[in-house]
């Protein structure tokens, strides 16, 4: 996420503060979360266009919806004060003087409206369970910011979101009837976001606890929050491997085995405590941000893959 100052900010483009404001980098998860449940819904030859990109687009501005939300509420309640960790990887635009809280609380609005919009028109044109699962999304995105984040639930709600709930309901939307299969599947891609949001609490675990925030990684403690990651990640390549094995998905899903290249790595780093300075060949921008960088680029890779694998999966069986 870029840092920009004042004179910056000024020369932007509204589309642009917006990008900006919503946090856009980190939203490649959902469009993720939401091209696995269409490519899975095209897979079993039941894909509605129309339909898929209503979802992409409503769960996008949902999620912006709720970093919005997440950067208001965290101000007002004081936890982004005193350099805490949201300030120093990237722009806020509270805490930065770049917006007022009525200018962000329009933000929010606006955003939210096409979240809402993009639901309702699902709802009205499919019904069934579309509803409950707008309002269960909805549930989330007011609510994972306070209280759910400060009570060790965030990291459970961010699973459920990015896995079953988006992936499986996006398969609803387009093809009109819900998947267990797809819904386990988004449980294997969920638990890559997951590992992202326990890495970036586990970066501010001290900070949390000075401030009264209870995430997971605060009540479990540092040594298990980083064990829990490798073991996501671990659960991520069996469970890829089961489903090929086991459940009828096509060999070439086992692409995303290409990154365990970067396992190495990413166990170097979550066996170990951070740095407590910047290594010189880490990028100046992410710091300080530690187990977060390794955790994102390892579901970047792994994400990339597993949609490619899907996508050749899709044109064999064609």
């Amino acid at each position: 996420m870029p840092k920009v100052n004042t004179e910056q900010w000024l020369g932007l483009n509204i589309v642009s503060r917006w990008l900006i404001a919503s946090r856009a980098s980190v939203l490649l998860m959902t469009f993720t979360s939401a091209a696995i449940g269409g490519l899975l819904a095209w897979r079993e030859d039941s894909f509605q266009v129309h339909y898929f990109l209503l979802a992409v687009f409503g769960l996008l501005f949902a999620h912006a919806c709720n970093n919005q939300i997440n950067d208001l509420t965290d101000s007002v309640r004081g936890v982004d004060k005193d350099n805490y960790h949201r300030t120093r990887y990237g722009t806020h635009v509270l805490e930065d003087g770049l917006l007022t809280r009525q200018s962000l609380l329009a933000y929010i609005v606006c955003t939210g409206f096409l979240a809402v919009l993009c639901g309702v028109l699902l709802v009205v044109q499919i019904g069934g369970a579309t509803g409950y699962l707008m309002a269960a999304g909805a549930l989330f995105v007011l609510f994972y910011t306070y209280p759910l984040k400060y009570i060790g639930l965030g990291e459970i709600a961010v699973l459920v979101c990015w896995g079953p709930l988006m992936i499986g309901g996006t398969f609803y939307v387009c093809s009109g009837y819900w998947s267990w299969s797809a819904a386990w599947f988004g449980l294997l891609y969920g638990l890559g976001p997951t590992a992202v949001l326990f890495g970036k609490h586990t970066d501010k675990i001290d900070a949390d606890r000075q401030k009264g925030i209870r995430s997971l990684p605060v009540i479990i403690g540092e040594y298990w929050s980083r064990r829990c990651v490798l073991y996501m990640v671990y659960a991520q390549y069996a469970g890829v491997v089961l489903f090929v094995a086991c459940f009828g998905f096509g060999w070439p899903i086992l692409l995303v085995l290409l990154s365990i290249h970067a396992l190495p790595a990413l166990q170097q780093a979550f066996t170990h405590v951070p740095p407590l300075e910047k290594p010189s060949d880490f990028p100046a921008e992410i710091w300080p941000l530690w187990y977060t960088a390794y955790a994102f680029d390892h579901t970047r890779n792994f994400s990339a893959l597993l949609l490619t694998g899907l996508l050749i999966d899709i044109a064999i069986s064609a």
